[in-house]
This record gives structure tokens, sequence and C-alpha cells, in this order.
């Protein structure tokens, strides 16, 4: 007999390789920026933290309550650019800016 194991639980243990996390979260990064699709991206940072212990851990890691941390990473989350600095920060990774190929 088979053992099925859950998509989300094998999302989450590819999420705890640091380059995997990268990757995702910069593809979810480069299509909010295509889209405007703040919800993708944030659900990503949410997968990645709790990929690396879960949001009270991360909180405690970025000094925010953790009520604080799940509502500024909500489907309904608009969080300052400081705040999503820290959260990142928290999780190994930090803003980064690059040319445009096109600017227009």
């Amino acid at each position: 007999m088979s053992h099925y194991r859950r998509f989300k639980d094998l999302h989450i243990e590819q999420l705890r390789d640091p380059e995997d996390a990268k990757i995702y979260l910069s593809v979810a990064l480069e299509n909010y920026e295509k889209d405007d699709d703040i919800e993708a991206f944030l659900l990503a940072v949410r997968d990645v933290a709790e990929a690396q212990g879960g949001m009270s851990k991360l909180a405690n890691r970025v000094d925010l309550t953790r009520e604080g941390l799940y509502r500024a990473l909500s489907e309904n989350g608009n969080p300052q650019l400081n705040t999503m600095g820290k959260i990142l920060h928290g999780l190994g990774f930090r803003f980064s800016i690059e040319a445009r190929d096109n600017p227009s």
C-alpha cells in the first residue's frame, strides 16, 4: 500500500532549503510586480516562515507580536516597508534593487 504525503507538507519541507526558499520568494515578488497580487507574495512569506519553525518563532526573531505578524502577513495585510524588511531579515533574506530589463 502506498503512503501519500500532502502537497503542503512536501512544499514546506522543500522550503527548509534556503535556496529553494529564496527562489520561491523571488518568483512570488516577480509575480507581485507583474500583477499586483500582494496576497500571493504574503502567502509565500507565510510558507517560508512555517518552514523555518512557524510564525511564533519568527515573531520572536523580528521583535513583533505574533498577532501583529499574523495581521501583517494576512490575506488583507499591507505591511509597511520597514515591517516587511524586518520579516525578510528574520527569515534570512533582504530586499535588493536591480535594473529592469526594459526600462520605459
